[in-house]
């Protein structure tokens, strides 16, 4: 996405920032730097007056603020991002909805499922003016993904696996579990939620696995699930962030009777590995009778099939934030609704319920 490429008939979305951590200097104010055509930073808040001078050299009007609730007291604001401790989150985005402000909230936007439905609940009080921040939902290996698995060269899915692997010996509060730290609730939503629109019903039973294998907090920075429906697919989902680069799986990989599709992390081409289409297996049945000697295995043709994402297709961070301009500017619905984040945190918050890793 490119600016010089767009005449916005619309103003730009007067943002205000809470919180100028990693994240929101990662995934937010990138883009209101990039796109000021699209974004307009008018308040920011945080403790650290270092941070707030970051702010200030871009945006020298932008009024800054300590205190969360002085900011709240502004009125030429379109949207409050907010980008602090997941502890923080529902605290923060209620009164933000309280003041009538369009908000977003990074994922999780909650650490229970109860205060997920609370925020529901002030959400649809404040004119459905909350959004959710599961940036992974615009990647391009998800979006192609979710673009093959209906290939019929595939056969019938029975499974769905997704990874995310990293190495990381992580320091900060995400590392520790009594600020709302662990890999349960930083990437495990995004993953989750992934896995639940590509399932083709909803998941009947779950077991999971929560472990610390590099992080040097108590948190968990491993966790494995598996999701069980009640047809024939299911899907496992992994994120591990002590696995050295080498290792490394595809982030994607759909298996189906006739083959497998696969995709790397962050790349928006994969490859269908099948049996080739023209092909059709002679008709025979199983037999009681003893087998003759020798080997079962019987020869096929098999083709690699590349793949790739639709021409057109809007994927990445730049999508996200394309369709958060256009829900606030032109009322145009956004495409992850709220119910999808609070069925992530439903099972975020399971996990850690159900694990002793977790408590």
């Amino acid at each position: 996405m490119t600016e010089e490429k767009h005449d916005y008939q619309r103003p730009p979305v007067r943002v205000a920032l809470i919180g100028l951590g990693r994240a929101m200097f990662e995934d937010h104010y990138s883009v209101f730097k990039a796109h000021p055509g699209m974004f307009q930073v008018v308040a920011a808040c945080d403790l650290i007056k270092e941070r707030r001078d970051l702010i200030a050299k871009d945006f020298p009007s932008c009024k800054m603020f300590r205190s969360y609730s002085d900011l709240l007291d502004e009125r030429d604001i379109d949207l409050v991002d907010i980008a602090t401790g997941t502890s923080l989150h529902q605290k923060h985005a209620l009164d933000s909805l309280a003041k009538g402000f369009w908000t977003l909230l990074e994922s999780p936007m909650t650490l229970t499922y109860e205060d997920a439905l609370v925020l529901r609940g002030a959400a649809v009080k404040a004119k459905n003016r909350l959004l959710v921040m599961n940036r992974r939902m615009f990647d391009s290996d998800y979006l192609l993904a979710k673009q093959t698995i209906a290939d019929l060269r595939l056969g019938e899915i029975y499974q769905i696996s997704i990874n995310s692997e990293d190495f990381v010996r992580r320091d900060d509060w995400q590392a520790i579990k009594r600020l709302g730290g662990g890999a349960a609730y930083y990437a495990m939503p995004d993953m989750m939620l992934q896995a639940l629109k590509l399932l083709p019903m909803p998941p009947i039973q779950m077991w999971s696995d929560l472990k610390r294998v590099a992080s040097l907090g108590d948190a968990e920075d491993y966790v494995h699930v598996s999701l069980k429906t009640r047809g024939a697919v299911s899907a496992d989902i992994e994120f591990n962030g002590g696995v050295l680069a080498p290792l490394r799986r595809p982030s994607f990989e759909i298996r189906g009777s006739r083959g497998v599709f696969s995709v790397m992390p962050g790349q928006s081409t994969g490859k269908m590995t099948v049996i080739d289409p023209a092909f059709e297996f002679p008709r025979r049945r199983s037999s009681v009778r003893t087998p003759p000697l020798g080997d079962l295995h019987e020869e096929f043709p098999v083709v690699e099939i590349p793949v790739s994402l639709n021409k057109g297709t809007l994927h990445g961070i730049s999508a996200f934030w394309k369709s958060v301009y256009d829900t606030v500017r032109t009322a145009a619905p956004f495409p992850m609704p709220l119910e999808d984040a609070i069925e992530a945190v439903k099972f975020s918050h399971l996990m850690k319920k159900t694990s002793p890793f977790g408590k």
